[in-house]
């Protein structure tokens, strides 16, 4: 045989040995991912609560139902989730509404896809012996909060409502589960974290316990979407979330199991059972959303010094609601 074609033998040979290799395994070297199958989507959480479709669809395996197969993670705050979506570890992510906003800001490349859930049964955790009777008395005192989350907007709504801002007291960065430690050695006069420490710091302070409730602040947990992520893969995602929030509403109590266990101990029956009712789920994208993004974008110029337009026509070119469109009309009435 003459040498080429030996050569080209050989290569053929090669060829058909790696294709033979790849169906071995399970693989479809047609996709160029390696993966036969549903297509693979990676969707990254934090407030469990805030995002409980996703868990429950994850628990009760709603997801082959569209074609999908999905991994779902969680991060220990919103601003983490959307890292991982920034960074490129995560498709699609579960944050808050502030993250988003000060992710705008900074120009980065995102899709707000979804408003999930709205929640606004805040608490300002303290101590009997610090004498914090009012928002008013935070003047001067020394407030724990995970800075970077919604909690810090919140912070800034309960001083706003005194008539205080953040130069009216000492604030200190700590982590969501660094709260309840930090008030237990009277290392800061109050704090504000997410609610499923607030139990935690119930037990830890005991009879030195006190809260003050505040309701003045809807935080909203959205859904937002990676550059590269395919409106196909949203859309199924939030089909399957649909069908999780209707099964929330059939079944609360096989709900809340489904959260739980999809926390792997992170959070216990009984807040869960106690807050999730207080949750109002329904993905939406509405006028209402984009005015509070608008709001907290003015507030993050003013207090963080971030860039980039804080305007509604600027904010909303950051709503992406062609996924929501395909799957609930009704559900998008932002204009």
């Amino acid at each position: 045989m003459p040498r080429p074609r030996a050569a080209a033998a050989l290569l053929m040979a090669a060829l058909l040995a790696t294709l033979a290799s790849a169906c071995a395994d399970g693989s479809d070297p047609a996709n160029g991912n390696g993966r036969s199958g549903p297509p693979a989507v990676s969707v990254v959480g934090s407030d469990l609560l805030g995002g409980a479709p996703v868990h429950v669809a994850q628990e009760h395996g709603l997801w082959s139902a569209e074609g999908i197969d999905v991994t779902v993670t969680t991060q220990p705050t919103g601003r983490d989730a959307l890292n991982a979506v920034l960074g490129g570890q995560a498709q699609l992510g579960v944050v808050g509404d502030l993250p988003a906003v000060t992710a705008a800001l900074g120009g980065r490349d995102l899709r707000i896809v979804a408003d999930l859930s709205r929640f606004s049964d805040w608490r300002l955790l303290t101590r009997t012996d610090r004498a914090v009777t009012g928002f008013a008395a935070l003047k001067g005192r020394k407030v724990g909060v995970p800075q970077g989350t919604n909690v810090e907007y919140a912070l800034s709504r309960m001083l706003a409502s005194a008539q205080l801002t953040a130069a009216d007291v000492t604030v200190v960065n700590l982590a969501p589960n660094q709260v309840t430690s930090a008030l237990a050695r009277g290392d800061i006069d109050a704090g504000v974290t997410f609610p499923s420490f607030y139990e935690a710091a119930r037990t830890a302070l005991g009879e030195r316990y006190a809260e003050l409730p505040f309701t003045g602040y809807t935080a909203r947990t959205l859904l937002v979407a990676g550059p590269k992520t395919s409106d196909e893969a949203t859309a199924a995602v939030l089909r399957t979330v649909l069908r999780a929030q209707r099964e929330i509403g059939a079944d609360p109590a096989r709900a809340r199991q489904a959260v739980v266990a999809q926390s792997k101990g992170a959070l216990q029956t009984a807040y869960v059972e106690a807050f999730q009712p207080r949750y109002t789920y329904g993905a939406t994208l509405s006028p209402e959303l984009l005015t509070q993004l608008e709001e907290e974008a003015a507030w993050a110029k003013a207090a963080q010094g971030l860039p980039g337009a804080a305007d509604r026509a600027a904010l909303q070119r950051y709503l992406h609601p062609e996924p929501l469109t395909s799957v609930d009309r009704a559900a998008v009435t932002v204009r």
